[in-house]
């Protein structure tokens, strides 16, 4: 009679397993409480803002190892866990620096990224960041190239930065109109050639009309940085599917330390900016491992480091694929899961995508909404102008379908030291993880993989690079 009962109870709740929805079954094991812990630790003061590299950021990636071995994730990097970067950190050395144009010296610039040279009377090569691309290495290799950042900020630099490769030049000097903000050290893959060309911020008005002399030549010393060697770590686990192929999703786990000095505070926690993604890899991971099956594609779990400081985690890892990227089907990078009060107003129960129209992978994930009353939102302004502002811009110029999902794009505290865990809506976060782990689900199991939306131009530079994997 014992017997009889319990085979009755196992066959009850097998049936009980198969009656719930996949969803259902992802809900069941993505608890609010589970991501409030992870983030409250990842955010905490102990950790000092985690920034690259730091103490406080070894301490976050050896916490994430430890949850996706808990959740019994595979270790996939070349160190268990961990997919461990050697780096020189360059800090310029503004002794004996000088710039000078048509001889009116600068008197306001920095270094950027620091080649030691000696250039006298070097010709230059003028542009705006839009005419960049425009540009051949036959007018620019071995020139000065002056670029007019104008107000094209973050992605203007970017642009200009992967410029340098392509063009060639022995200077480049973009043109400012104030300072910078104050730069951590430049990092450099210490596997990978040094920089091609000094990279100098100038604001100075003079040297602006010093440029209109048509025959123009510049003169500038600098000295040899000072080099460090630093180590970090990109944290993987993955759930491992039936196929050779993989989709890959990403989080940044770094933030941006400890800045300023008096009083105040001066930790920069970042728990929405990116414990709430971090957090979010590591419960989707532990959710879709639990469901106790195999899906047909991979699923490579990986929190990455020094997104803030130029992307450097992401950059590592298409530099040094653990899995090959011809065999890699998306990136979805996750980015501030956790707070609602967007600048916009209130946004429960929702989550948009950057590059909305660039892939179907907003269609799958907008399938997974309507399965789990998450709304799935292109913002009209900002769906394309953040899809080169996080990591996923880095697997695209690799050419895999990628993505930034977030619930707000801007919210008070961002990059501020009031980003902080108590702030986050733990219960709406795990209701969208709940969707974003069906999705990602329903993309690691469909016959057609994603992808690149060939009738919006915006993709073609990324379509290139996949064919030409």
């Amino acid at each position: 009679m014992v017997i009889i009962l319990r085979f009755a109870v196992c066959l009850l709740l097998i049936s009980t397993a198969f009656s719930q929805t996949i969803a259902q079954r992802i809900a069941s094991h993505l608890r609010a409480e589970d991501l409030k812990a992870d983030v409250a630790f990842l955010a905490s003061d102990t950790l000092q803002g985690r920034a690259t590299p730091s103490p406080g950021l070894d301490a976050a990636a050896e916490y994430i190892a430890s949850q996706m071995r808990k959740a019994g994730l595979e270790p996939v990097g070349d160190d268990a866990y961990f997919q461990t970067a050697t780096y020189h950190i360059a800090t310029p050395n503004m002794e004996g620096f000088e710039l000078t144009v048509g001889g009116t010296k600068a008197a306001s610039a920095s270094i950027q990224e620091a080649v030691a040279m000696d250039l006298k009377d070097a010709v230059i090569v003028k542009a705006t960041v839009n005419q960049l691309d425009s540009l051949t290495p036959e007018q620019v290799k071995g020139k000065v190239l002056f670029v007019d950042l104008g107000d094209a900020g973050f992605q203007g630099q970017r642009r200009i930065t992967l410029a340098v490769g392509k063009l060639e030049p022995a200077l480049v000097v973009m043109l400012r109109a104030s300072a910078p903000q104050a730069r951590r050290p430049s990092m450099r893959d210490a596997s990978a050639p040094g920089p091609k060309a000094a990279i100098v911020s100038v604001w100075d008005p003079a040297i602006r009309e010093a440029l209109v002399a048509a025959d123009a030549k510049v003169s500038v010393h600098i000295a040899a940085p000072k080099i460090e060697i630093a180590k970090a770590r990109n944290v993987l686990g993955m759930l491992r599917g039936t196929e050779d192929s993989y989709v890959v999703v990403t989080g940044h786990y770094d933030h941006l330390g400890v800045r300023g000095t008096g009083e105040g505070d001066h930790i920069y926690n970042g728990a929405n900016d990116d414990a709430s993604g971090t957090s979010s890899v590591i419960e989707i991971g532990a959710a879709l491992k639990a469901l106790g099956e195999k899906p047909k594609r991979s699923i490579v779990f990986m929190t990455v480091f020094g997104e803030e400081t130029g992307g450097y985690g992401a950059r590592y890892y298409t530099g040094h694929p653990i899995f090959p990227l011809s065999k890699t089907v998306a990136d979805i990078n996750l980015e501030q899961l956790g707070r609602t009060d967007d600048s916009e107003g209130p946004k429960p129960l929702q989550f948009n995508l950057t590059g909305f129209d660039y892939t179907d992978i907003a269609a799958t994930m907008a399938q997974a909404g309507g399965e789990t009353n998450i709304q799935v939102i292109k913002h009209e302004k900002n769906s394309d102008a953040f899809f080169g502002r996080s990591d996923n811009r880095t697997f695209a110029d690799a050419g895999i379908p990628s993505t930034t999902i977030s619930v707000s794009y801007v919210f008070p505290d961002y990059h501020q030291p009031g980003d902080e865990w108590p702030k986050l809506d733990y219960e709406n976060m795990a209701k969208v993880d709940v969707c974003i782990g069906l999705g990602i689900w329903k993309i690691a199991n469909s016959d057609q993989a994603p992808q690149w939306n060939r009738e919006n131009p915006n993709v073609a530079p990324y379509v290139a690079a996949r064919e030409k994997r």
